[in-house]
């Protein structure tokens, strides 16, 4: 294979099939036992695939619903944060 300048941030003809045949949440619950925080806005969406991606991880798991909150809100929104959901979650599971 030749290396190009011009290809370097381009795609191959040959990543595209990769990258379309690629679904992350395939083999999700292999990362079971280290545990997974979900957060999601209720307004969000991108909230479907937090939950899908929640229903097929194993435990140790959880899933946070951030009333009144949109995708792009938990990002922008400091307020929105929900600050002690993660500190109680990073709390249990990284002391350990």
């Amino acid at each position: 294979m030749t290396s190009s300048a011009s290809l370097t941030t381009h795609p191959t003809l040959t990543s595209n099939v990769k990258f379309m045949n690629f679904y992350p949440f395939d083999d999700i619950e292999t990362i079971s036992p280290r545990p997974m925080l979900f957060i999601t806005g209720d307004n969000a969406h991108s909230r479907e695939f937090s939950e899908d991606a929640y229903k097929r991880a194993a435990e140790p798991k959880d899933l946070y619903i951030v009333p009144n909150a949109g995708h792009v809100d938990l990002y922008d929104r400091v307020n929105l944060i929900p600050w002690d959901k993660l500190q109680s979650f990073f709390t249990q599971h990284l002391s350990k």
